[in-house]
């Protein structure tokens, strides 16, 4: 019913190091239409790989509500829940913004802006190439560390740091981990091989986004330090399942890092993803984390809600 009193809309197909998405501009669409893309029975069914679009998740460009900020995002995943914070998805929205405006006008625009998410209002630069955006780099802010922060169970004001954790079907008795959240919770498991991280956020990942820990579910990070500059780090995603990357995930893995001594703070880190690397720095006295990555354009096209399947597959 919502798909029918809808109107054809336009979206564009970015992606961060693989982590893809369909980014919409709702501010030029008229309020059904808005309102249908945003649904999370529409959301489902645009992201679904087989019948739909395909992608991790749907990011919603609208208008501000920060004093001097250029836009906002919302991120819906590819379930249809909505997260608070996405940073390749921010990539993402920070080079269809500036790509946008720069074509629209006869002058280039400024190479930064501030976009606002659920995580707060976040400074993005881009590096541009001969008129298209190849990289964005972001401040994230400040790593929340406490547990009313994450949010997790146990005494609000302390970190989990390092702490044991049994994960359910998993086939160790226990594994330690480390919470973080950059506006959205992540769970950080360090592990001694480059192997395992993949093995482990397929086989466990599920369990730990869902773990009675965590009453909103969580990221599930499984990583490898390599040395204190490099790390191989794979994501199950809450919300989207296994990714090829995530920006929110990376930074939370190098502020894990440092907290637990795998690491230093003030210097930067690659994150090697499945998708690419990420390059992040946390602040020494862990007040900001700079990311800095990649985005690319796929495609774009204009979309009829009513041509989808009727309902997405059960996820």
């Amino acid at each position: 019913m919502t798909a029918a009193r809808s109107q054809p809309f336009h979206f564009t197909k970015l992606h961060g190091l693989g982590n893809d998405f369909l980014v919409v501009d709702v501010r030029a669409l008229d309020p059904a239409t808005a309102a249908a893309v945003q649904d999370p029975d529409t959301v489902r069914r645009l992201c679904d790989r087989q019948f739909g679009v395909g992608g991790d998740g749907v990011l919603a460009v609208g208008a501000p509500s920060t004093t001097g900020a250029t836009a906002s995002m919302r991120v819906l995943n590819a379930d249809g829940s909505e997260a608070e914070m996405c940073g390749n998805g921010l990539r993402c929205v920070a080079k269809h913004l500036w790509e946008a405006s720069a074509s629209a006008s006869a002058t280039l625009p400024s190479t930064r802006m501030v976009i606002d998410t659920g995580a707060g209002p976040l400074a993005c630069v881009v590096s541009v190439d001969r008129g298209a955006v190849t990289a964005v780099e972001i401040d994230m802010g400040r790593p929340r560390l406490t547990r009313a922060e994450i949010p997790m169970t146990g005494p609000a004001d302390e970190r989990c740091v390092d702490q044991p954790i049994t994960i359910p079907g998993d086939a160790a008795a226990e594994r330690r981990v480390t919470c973080v959240s950059m506006g959205n919770p992540h769970a950080i498991v360090f592990v001694d091989t480059a192997a395992e991280p993949m093995a482990l956020a397929t086989t466990i990942g599920p369990a730990l986004e869902r773990h009675a820990w965590f009453p909103r579910k969580t990221n599930a990070e499984f990583a490898h330090v390599v040395s204190r500059t490099a790390i191989v780090l794979v994501v199950w995603e809450r919300g989207a399942g296994l990714t090829l990357a995530c920006g929110t995930g990376a930074c939370a893995t190098a502020v894990a890092a440092c907290l637990t001594g795998r690491a230093d703070p003030g210097t930067e880190i690659t994150v090697r993803l499945p998708g690419g690397p990420l390059a992040i720095t946390v602040a020494r006295d862990y007040s900001s984390v700079m990311m800095r990555g990649p985005a690319r354009r796929v495609f774009e096209a204009d979309l009829d809600l009513t041509r989808l399947p009727d309902a997405a597959r059960p996820t």
